[in-house]
Parts: structure tokens; C-alpha cells; sequence
């Protein structure tokens, strides 16, 4: 795993990139590249690569709120999942919440994606919230770490 590399998402490129990483995992929340392009002015986007193999990304929603809460979310391409990669993105991507300021870190998880809910919960995130949004019919899970922080 030393040649994994986490890059910020820079240029078209890699925006696409981002986004085949986004809604592979996530099929039901597919974006289209206007809507990539709408959450790379909102949000911190990364990718991660194995080498130069595309292996997963990340988003960071800044700190917002009172108790300036951030969101962190990881994704790691079925094939390259349990090897440790999404530790590695997720450590990332929570640090540069940190760095913005996160006071409280959440996240949030298709449900039916059991991989990522098990994943969080053995990051040290603990269900708070689950609904389905308008209009929808999936249902998603909102997780927030402890204060402890990831027990790894």
C-alpha cells in the first residue's frame, strides 16, 4: 500500500475520475458531471490511486454549524476493498476536515451498502439519523464519530 497516493481533484480529468468512483458506489445518488462539477465548488473532492490505478475517492464537506460539523465520506472501488485503502482515504480526508476547523465529524452511508456501514462503525462512527429523502425511495444512514475519535 506505500504507493497509494491521494490526490485534490484537478481538472476534468480527474473530476470524471471522482465521479465514476462516486456512482459506482453509490448507483442510486449517480451525479452527473454538472453535478460533480456543482460539488467540486461546494466541496473538497480527492481521489486515490494504487500506482496510476483509480482505487477510490473522497469528499470533505467543510465545517458548518454551531458546533462546526464537517462531513467526511470515503469510497474505495469493490475490487480494491479490505486491503486498506479506505482507511488510508479516510484518514486523509478526516485530517483535512480537521485542519478546517471540525469540531464534530459525521458521515453517511447508503443502507444497504453493509461494507460501508461496518466500515464506519469500526472507524469509530455511531448511527444518530436515518431517512429517505424526498421524492426517493433508498434509505441512508447518517454516522457520527466519537469524540475519541477513529479507535484504530
Amino acid at each position: 500500500m506505500t504507493d497509494l497516493r491521494i490526490a485534490g481533484v484537478d481538472g476534468d480529468g480527474m473530476l470524471e475520475q471522482w465521479r465514476h468512483v462516486h456512482n459506482a458506489v453509490v448507483p442510486p445518488a449517480a451525479m452527473s458531471a454538472q453535478e460533480a462539477r456543482e460539488r467540486q465548488g461546494w466541496y473538497r473532492l480527492a481521489n486515490a490511486y494504487l500506482g496510476e490505478v483509480l482505487v477510490g475517492c473522497s469528499t470533505v464537506r467543510p465545517p458548518a454549524g454551531e458546533r462546526k460539523v464537517a462531513t467526511v465520506i470515503a469510497r474505495v472501488l469493490p475490487g480494491f476493498r479490505r486491503r486498506g485503502f479506505g482507511t488510508a482515504i479516510h484518514d486523509e480526508a478526516l485530517a483535512h476536515a480537521r485542519l478546517l476547523g471540525a469540531e464534530t465529524v459525521e458521515t453517511c452511508v447508503l443502507a444497504v451498502n453493509e461494507d460501508g456501514l461496518r466500515f464506519a462503525e469500526r472507524h469509530g462512527y455511531a448511527e444518530i439519523d436515518r431517512y429517505v429523502l424526498d421524492g426517493e425511495r433508498d434509505e441512508w444512514v447518517d454516522l457520527r464519530l466519537s469524540p475519541g475519535g477513529p479507535p484504530h
